[in-house]
Order: structure tokens, then C-alpha cells, then sequence
């Protein structure tokens, strides 16, 4: 994250803008300017470039969760995108390439959720074994700005991804809340 210049940041908030506004308006508005996160700032990122500049995008963020009160390590992955016009062409893979790098970080497991509406998308990555998908579990996250006129946490009920990195998946606690410890990725 260190290594990103401000010239970078503006580029890959244009990115998010374009890639999460087709979503809604209210996706693209954290990118508003040269802010280049929606929630926590990652600590790595994975940036695939090509000839038209940023192709694709994954964040990491070493942190504890709680799984119904049990403190477990991750690395939260998050602010995922993929320039449109290449959606459809295996980009989504990318996650292969994180591996080392999650090894290398010695967390038991990789983390994140997702709308509902990823299920598909997701179910494809995951038919390779790599990833579990759980639902009906809900989320709890602190905002990532304290306001005055809105409770500090929200809870929600997203489809939560789990990677088995250095520990096997039956290891990772039952239980139908998490706490985020902070705000999404």
C-alpha cells in the first residue's frame, strides 16, 4: 500500500467508480476523488494492469473476526473488480495468484462476503475446491465513518467466502454471526 503513488490511487478510484457504479450509484460513491478504498484501507493488493490500465483488482487485510465469539485470524479479501469489458474471460482466477502471498502472510484462512447476487459468479470460481461458500450467516461491521444520525455498526447478510490457507475447513468455527472487528474491506 506504501508503494502506491497519488497518480495510482486516482486511477484505481476511476476503476472502482466505473466497475462498481453499473451496480449502483451508491457502490461507486466511496471512489469519489482519489480515495482508492470504500471501507478499511488494505494493507496489499494484487493490481493487474494491461495496455488500458488497470484490469483488475484484489485488497487484503490481515485482521481478527469473531465466528460466535470465537477470535480467529484471516486475511479479508475485498474491493474485487474486473474491468468490464474483460468479465467473462477467467480473470476472476486471480485468486491463484494471492495463494503465495497468503501462505507467506501464515493466516489460517482467507475471508469475504459478497451480495447474494454473486452466488453464480462465485459458485464457478469455487468448483475448483479452492473455496467454500457459506450463507445464512450475518456479517457485522463497523461503519467507516462514525455518524451521528446512524447506529455505528450494521449487520447484513451476505454470502461469506472461506479459504483454507494454512488450516483445513474443518477447522473454521460453526456459528451464524461474525463480527467483523471493523469496517468491510
Amino acid at each position: 500500500e506504501n508503494e502506491l503513488e497519488l497518480a495510482d490511487h486516482v486511477e484505481l478510484a476511476e476503476f472502482f467508480r466505473k466497475t462498481y457504479g453499473p451496480t449502483g450509484v451508491f457502490n461507486a460513491k466511496p471512489f469519489e476523488g482519489s480515495r482508492s478504498w470504500a471501507g478499511a484501507r488494505p494493507e496489499l493488493r494484487a493490481i493487474a494492469y494491461d495496455s488500458s490500465g488497470v484490469a483488475a483488482h484484489m485488497g487484503l487485510l490481515r485482521r481478527f473476526i469473531k465466528v460466535d465469539g470465537v477470535d480467529l485470524l484471516v486475511a479479508e479479501l475485498g474491493l474485487y473488480g474486473v474491468r468490464p469489458n474483460l468479465e467473462g474471460l477467467g480473470i476472476a482466477h486471480s485468486i491463484h495468484v494471492m495463494f503465495p502471498t497468503l501462505q507467506e502472510l501464515q493466516v489460517p484462512f482467507a475471508f469475504g462476503t459478497v451480495r447474494p447476487e454473486l452466488r453464480k459468479h462465485i459458485a464457478r470460481f469455487g468448483r475448483h475446491g479452492m473455496v467454500t461458500i457459506l450463507s445464512e450467516i450475518r456479517v457485522r461491521s463497523t461503519l467507516p465513518h462514525a455518524r451521528i444520525d446512524l447506529p455505528p455498526t450494521r449487520v447484513e447478510d451476505p454470502l461469506v467466502i472461506v479459504l483454507p490457507v494454512g488450516r483445513s475447513m474443518s477447522d473454521w468455527p460453526t456459528g451464524t454471526m461474525i463480527d467483523r472487528n471493523g469496517p468491510e474491506l
